[in-house]
């Protein structure tokens, strides 16, 4: 089994559907990476992965909105298809098997999130340490 996991920003929000009686809800997510190039200029490449997560559990699909950060992972597929131009063109499919919700855009920031998703009232991110205090270091044994 192939095992796809990533991490990334929802594009728009999350639509439900039903197909032969089966419930499958679809979004997409879109993941960035940044990185220097041989001349050293940061340059930013964004890959897209289309989500199909067929399950009756739906209670998730209100909080798949735009701009929300999610971990998903499942089995990828890919599908191509023909362009305008006549050439082929490929799109990333995941088939859902697991989604948790990170965080979401918060207004007007900037593209900045706001970690946590449910549960977290602080104001720092989910699964960042807390900064240690000045003078911990004199409390280590080494």
């Amino acid at each position: 089994m192939i095992k796809l996991q990533v991490i990334g920003n929802l594009g728009k929000d999350c639509t439900t559907n039903n197909v032969n009686g089966r419930t499958v809800m679809n979004f997409n997510v879109a993941h960035t990476e940044r990185y220097r190039d041989a001349q050293g200029n940061q340059q930013e490449r964004t890959t897209w992965v289309e989500c199909a997560y067929w399950s009756d559990r739906t209670a998730v699909a209100p909080y798949l909105k735009k701009g929300t950060q999610v971990y998903v992972e499942g089995t990828p597929e890919v599908r191509t298809y023909p362009k305008n131009d006549g050439s082929t063109g490929a799109s990333l499919t995941l088939r859902v098997l697991n989604v948790q919700l990170l965080g979401s855009r918060q207004e007007g920031t900037g593209g900045g999130y706001q970690g946590g998703g449910f549960g977290n009232s602080g104001s720092q991110p989910m699964n960042q340490p807390s900064p240690m205090p000045a003078d911990a270091s004199d409390d280590l044994p080494f």
